[in-house]
C-alpha cells in the first residue's frame, strides 16, 4: 500500500492530467461510489437486518431494509405473541423466518419431526448460546436453563438425584398434603366469608412453599398469610417479563437506561439475589443433618472443575433456576386447568368425570403416591391444559453447526431456531380437527403422545427432570381441593390474558368464588 501511495504521489507531481483525474475522483466519483455502495447495501438487505444473511429460500413476513422485521415484531402487543405465531404459521406454513437485531436470523418451525431432530437426534448442534445467556442473565445467571455443554450436564446430573420414586412417595404423603391442607384452610375461610379469591396466586404460593420445603429444607410460609405480598415473587415475576421482552430488542440496554427500567431491574435483581443468598447463608450457618439430601445440599457438597466447593454465586443461580421450574410452571398449569374446567364453554361432564374419579379413588382420604397412579383422568386433565396453555409457550436455540432438517430446510451456524408449544398444541395437522378443544379424553386412548408432539415438558436430553414431580404435585393439590370445594369463575366468559414472559402466567390472576361441597 505504501508503494502504491508513493507512485500516485509522484505521478500527481509530474502529470497535471493525472492530478486532475485524482481530484475529480475524490470529489465527485467518490461520493457517487459511496452512494452506489449504500444503494447496494440497502438492496442486499432490503428485507432483513443489516449483516444478516438473506434467506430467499424461506417464506416469512416481509421486512424493511436494514431493520428486517424489527418494527413489525415490536408492534405486536406482548400479550399477543403466541397468537401472532399462530397467524404466521397459518400464512406461511410449517416453517417461516424473520430477522431482528441482536438475534439476527430466526427460523421458526411447527413440525414434531423437526423438533425431534433439533432436541434429540442432532442435540449438540443447537445451544442456548451467548446471546440468549446474556439476555436472560439477570434472572437465570449461569443456572441450568441458560447453560450449555458440560456446565449444563453436571447441573442436570446433580438435580436428577431428588427426582426418584422413593422421594416421590415421601413428597406426596408429607409436603404436598401438608401445604395443600394450609391452602384448603384458607379457601375454607374465604368460602365461609363469601370472598373472591385469586386462585393463581394461591397456586403460586403453594408451589413455592412446597418446592422450598423439598429443595431447600424450608417452607417460605407464603400460605400462612396469602393476602400479603411476597416481595421476592413479585420481583421474580417482573424480571421474568423484562428478560423475555429483551429477546425482541437489539438495543434493550439503551431502552432500559433511557426509560429508567435499568434501575427497576437492578432493584429486583437484588431482591431475588438476597432471597437466594439468605437461603444459602442459613444453610452454611446451621448445617444439614437429614438422612436424605435436598437439592441445595447436593450442590453444596459437590466440587467445581477446580476441585473447590461451588461458590455462593453459582449456588444462587442454581436456586433461582430451580425456583422458576418448581414454582411457576406447575402453578400456571393448574390455573389454566381450573379456567378450562369452569369457563362458560366448558363441557360440564369433564368436571363431573374428574371429581367422580377423585371421590372413587380417595374416598375422603389424603392422596398418596399409590393413589396418584390410579388417577389417570386427573393427570389427563392436567396434560390437556398444558397442551393448550403450555407453561413454556415458546423456546429458542442457536445453531452452532450447519444442519439440514428432515423437511429439507437448511440452517446455517449462527442462525436461531424457534418453536411455539402454544401453536403446536392448536395445530390440526398434529392433533386433529378438534385441536383447539379441551378434551382430556384424548389422553385416555392408549399410548401417550411423543414428547415432540407434546413438548410441554421439552424433549431429548433436556427433557424436564421434574415432569413426574410436577404431575404428582398438581394431582395431589387438585384432588384435595375438589374433595372439599366447588369453584365459580368471576368472569367465565372471558379468556384470561397472559403476561409475556419465559412462562405463561395469567395477567390478572384467576378470580373465583369458592363454595364448600355439599354432602
Amino acid at each position: 500500500m505504501d508503494t502504491v501511495a508513493t507512485i500516485i504521489a509522484n505521478a500527481s507531481k509530474t502529470s497535471p492530467m493525472f492530478h486532475a483525474l485524482i481530484k475529480s475522483l475524490t470529489r465527485k466519483n467518490t461520493s457517487r461510489a459511496l452512494g452506489a455502495y449504500i444503494l447496494y447495501i440497502i438492496f442486499k438487505y432490503r428485507s432483513t437486518v443489516y449483516g444478516v444473511r438473506p434467506r430467499y429460500d424461506l417464506k416469512g413476513p416481509r421486512g424493511v431494509p436494514l431493520l428486517g422485521n424489527t418494527i413489525q415484531m415490536l408492534s405486536v402487543p406482548r400479550d399477543q405473541i403466541s397468537q401472532q405465531n399462530e397467524k404466521f404459521h397459518e400464512k406461511f406454513g410449517e416453517t417461516f423466518t424473520f430477522s431482528v437485531p441482536k438475534l439476527g436470523r430466526v427460523i421458526q418451525f411447527n413440525n414434531p419431526d423437526v423438533l425431534e431432530h433439533v432436541l434429540k437426534n442432532n442435540f449438540w448442534s443447537y445451544e442456548k448460546g451467548p446471546t440468549i445467556q446474556e439476555t436472560l442473565s439477570d434472572l437465570l445467571g449461569l443456572g441450568i436453563f441458560g447453560a450449555d455443554g458440560d456446565h449444563w450436564k453436571w447441573q442436570r446430573k446433580m438435580a436428577s438425584h431428588i427426582f426418584n420414586v422413593k422421594a416421590f412417595r415421601n413428597y406426596t404423603s408429607t409436603v404436598f398434603v401438608q401445604e395443600a391442607n394450609i391452602a384448603s384452610d384458607y379457601l375454607g375461610r374465604m368460602a365461609d366469608e363469601g370472598k373472591v379469591v385469586d386462585l393463581q396466586d394461591i397456586f403460586l404460593k403453594f408451589t413455592l412453599d412446597s418446592f422450598g420445603e423439598i429443595s431447600f429444607g424450608q417452607s417460605f410460609g407464603c400460605l400462612k398469610n396469602p393476602e400479603d405480598e411476597v416481595h421476592f415473587a413479585s420481583a421474580f415475576d417482573r424480571l421474568n417479563t423484562v428478560v423475555f421482552n429483551r429477546l425482541f430488542e437489539g438495543a434493550w440496554k439503551v431502552r432500559e437506561w433511557v426509560s429508567g427500567m435499568d434501575k427497576i431491574v437492578a432493584r429486583d435483581k437484588k431482591t431475588v439475589t438476597d432471597f437466594a443468598m439468605d437461603i444459602i447463608r442459613e444453610r452454611r450457618e446451621k448445617g444439614y443433618d437429614k438422612p436424605q439430601k435436598d437439592l441445595l445440599q447436593l450442590f453444596m457438597d459437590m466440587e467445581a472443575d477446580d476441585g473447590k466447593p461451588l461458590s455462593d454465586e453459582m449456588l444462587k443461580d442454581i436456586v433461582l433456576n430451580m425456583i422458576i421450574a418448581g414454582r411457576d410452571t406447575t402453578a400456571q398449569a393448574l390455573s389454566w386447568m381450573f379456567y378450562l374446567l369452569h369457563r362458560s364453554a366448558a363441557d360440564k361432564s369433564t368436571l363431573d368425570k374428574l371429581v367422580g374419579e377423585i371421590d372413587e379413588v380417595l374416598q375422603g382420604d389424603d392422596p398418596t403416591y399409590e393413589s396418584y397412579k390410579k388417577m389417570k383422568y386427573s393427570e389427563a386433565c392436567m396434560y390437556e391444559a398444558l397442551r393448550l396453555y403450555p407453561s413454556v409457550p415458546r423456546n429458542i436455540k442457536v445453531c452452532v453447526k450447519d444442519d439440514v432438517w428432515p423437511d429439507g430446510t437448511k440452517v446455517y451456524a449462527g442462525e436461531f431456531v424457534s418453536w411455539s408449544s402454544w401453536t403446536m398444541g392448536r395445530t390440526t395437522s398434529i392433533w386433529g380437527p378438534d385441536a383447539r378443544d379441551y378434551k382430556p379424553d384424548r389422553w385416555m386412548m392408549g399410548e401417550k403422545p411423543s414428547p415432540t408432539k407434546f413438548p410441554g415438558f421439552h424433549a431429548g436430553p433436556r427433557t424436564c427432570l421434574g415432569q413426574q414431580f410436577a404431575t404428582i404435585e398438581a394431582v395431589s393439590v387438585m384432588s384435595m381441593l375438589f374433595q372439599q370445594f366447588t369453584f365459580e369463575l368471576v368472569d367465565p366468559d372471558t379468556e384470561p390474558a397472559y403476561v409475556p414472559g419465559l412462562t405463561l402466567p395469567m395477567q390478572k390472576g384467576l378470580l373465583v368464588r369458592v363454595h364448600r361441597r355439599k354432602a
